[in-house]
């Protein structure tokens, strides 16, 4: 019998290609994490929905200039072979200033294929 229960993960064992992006969103380098996503990817963010790299990467080059704040991981999940969640705190300028965020992303062939960013 299997066990279908979600696997809490660290964020030393989110797979590579999650930790690249996180990694380089945070830092502000949209072209790193432009290629950890395919390119048919899907991210739907704040309502918004972005297909494809090129809308992806800006999305991502607004995202890091529309407002200041600190991002910090806060816990992680595997909830399947392809989709973990990684939760998010952060604190910054924006509208409510703190808030929650569930990064939910889904895998294939080694790249993100889908990225759903909600509370």
């Amino acid at each position: 019998m299997r066990d279908h229960q979600p696997r809490t993960s660290t964020a030393n064992t989110l797979p590579e290609v999650i930790t690249r992006y996180l990694t380089a969103h945070r830092a502000h380098d949209t072209a790193t994490a432009v290629t950890a996503f395919t390119r048919e990817a899907t991210v739907i963010d704040d309502g918004n929905t972005y297909e494809g790299t090129e809308a992806i990467g800006k999305w991502l080059d607004r995202s890091a200039t529309e407002f200041t704040y600190t991002i910090h991981l806060t816990g992680a999940q595997q909830t399947d072979a392809t989709r973990y969640i990684a939760t998010h705190h952060l604190e910054g300028n924006f509208p409510g200033g703190i808030i929650d965020l569930r990064y939910q992303f889904t895998l294939r062939d080694g790249l993100i294929e889908r990225l759903v960013i909600e509370p």
